[in-house]
């Protein structure tokens, strides 16, 4: 441990929310930070672009205050004048069953009554405390720990078109432990689902999970981190290696078409798996590096978002989108409402989609151009909205390697990245594929590597 008596060198490899956010407070602890961003932009997926009247999301379409951590965040970035509560129209969520969207129902009376699940899913889900815990150690997918719980309908028509929305992912493919270590607690700490949510209720008058975005979009969340920040964030600027040298790190960079060094006293690795696999730690044994995170699968998704006449989209559009279980056979995996979310999204008179395809369930979809993926989202939203007409607008958005899949032994890769930092005194590791894949984990992952920086130094 070091006792920091002057402020400290500080790299931030890494400048998307997580990185910022790092840099943000420890910034705050009085060290010199230095973000360092490979991209044209900071912010890494989190941001949207102003077309006149339409706002287009880049990445992320809303944020959840999740916790009271979120709300404070919020304020203390100054961005709470500016908090957009989702709109009240936005409450339904549709499922596709039987080619047509349905709301999921929104209370016990309504679910009983819902045609989404048969009497007898519905008689399974409430028997589903009578079922035994898993053993302790098992490391089951998702598909297997619900089929177990809850039964294949609910895999088919819940499970599987919230895994498409949140993981742009595969149940059958994703480890209940690590991909969703919240529903993998409640049978651990509780030994049921329902018994354990009805447990876990707040009674507080703490958030409820309220659903925000900004104006601009979540990009006024990077731009305000940003603007807190004393040094800019350098761009175009990649971290190839890090040496040891005595006390201090040496950082070898390609800058704008040249190389250098940069010397720092601690280094903060906030990076896709990808990246963090292609560092080199030249002065580390063979296999004490990050390469093993290059295996960790990451889909292909492509958002398109369109904007339409009001009329030509016979659908109330009132909720906050619409998913489609890949029993249903569709070629989206949704399709969010973005001008019934909040204002601003769409001119007067118009409305906005956004509409995500591929993803682990067809990957090959995402590798369409844009005329042909305009196409069949046009195609898409006519068989499930009624869309018609030809759009108003359309901005097609793609991510090559958008979202890590948490797979069975992903424990693996939260091994190796522990055994870096113990090897390599100094150098910090977070971002999506250690800490949780939601824009609320990564605002969270930031503040964890800068509670790290500080017990480290000892302030």
């Amino acid at each position: 441990m070091l006792t920091s008596r002057k402020p400290l060198r500080v790299a931030i490899v890494g400048g998307g929310v997580t990185g910022l956010t790092a840099a943000w407070q420890i910034q705050r602890l009085g060290h010199r930070v230095t973000v360092l961003e490979a991209g044209t932009r900071a912010g890494g997926v989190v941001g949207a672009q102003r077309l006149g009247a339409w706002l287009q999301e880049l990445g992320p379409n809303s944020l959840l205050e999740s916790s009271p951590e979120i709300a404070a965040f919020v304020d203390d970035v100054g961005l709470a004048p500016r908090r957009l509560y989702a709109a009240p129209a936005a409450k339904q969520r549709y499922l596709v069953r039987g080619g047509r969207p349905v709301a999921l129902p929104t209370s016990p009376g309504a679910f009983l009554r819902t045609p989404l699940f048969s009497a007898g899913a519905k008689l399974r889900l409430l028997l589903e405390p009578l079922w035994r815990r898993a053993p302790a150690d098992a490391d089951e997918t998702l598909a297997d720990f619900v089929r177990r719980r809850l039964g294949r309908e609910f895999l088919d028509y819940a499970i599987n078109p919230f895994v498409a929305g949140v993981y742009a992912g595969d149940p059958e493919r994703l480890s209940v432990r690590h991909a969703f270590p919240r529903l993998h607690a409640l049978e651990r700490d509780h030994g049921s689902l329902l018994l354990g949510a009805l447990r876990r209720r707040n009674p507080s008058g703490g958030p409820k999970g309220r659903i925000f975005s900004f104006p601009e979009g979540l990009g006024e969340i990077p731009r305000a981190l940003q603007a807190r920040l004393v040094d800019p964030v350098l761009l175009r600027t990649r971290v190839t290696a890090l040496r040891r040298t005595g006390a201090t790190w040496r950082l070898a960079l390609e800058q704008r078409g040249t190389t250098g060094e940069a010397e720092f006293d601690l280094v903060v690795c906030a990076l896709p798996a990808d990246a963090l696999a292609a560092l080199d730690f030249p002065d580390l044994a063979p296999g004490a590096g990050l390469r093993l995170l290059a295996e960790i699968p990451h889909p292909s998704v492509v958002s398109v978002f369109t904007g339409h006449r009001r009329e030509d989209v016979p659908h109330p559009l009132d909720g906050f989108g619409l998913l489609v279980p890949a029993v249903e056979g569709g070629r989206i995996l949704g399709t969010l409402f973005s001008s019934t979310l909040f204002p601003g999204r769409a001119p007067e008179g118009h409305v906005a989609l956004t509409t995500f395809v591929g993803g682990t369930r067809q990957p090959e979809l995402a590798a369409l151009d844009d005329a042909a993926l305009t196409a069949l989202v046009r195609e898409e939203l006519g068989r499930y909205l009624g869309v018609g007409g030809t759009p108003a607008i359309v901005r097609v958005q793609r991510w090559p390697r958008a979202i890590p899949q948490y797979a069975p032994g992903h424990q693996r890769f939260l091994t190796a990245i522990a055994q870096l930092e113990a090897a390599a005194p100094g150098v910090f590791v977070g971002g999506n594929c250690r800490d949780g894949i939601s824009l609320p984990n990564c605002i969270a992952a930031g503040y964890r590597l800068a509670a790290t920086v500080r017990r480290h130094t000892g302030d």
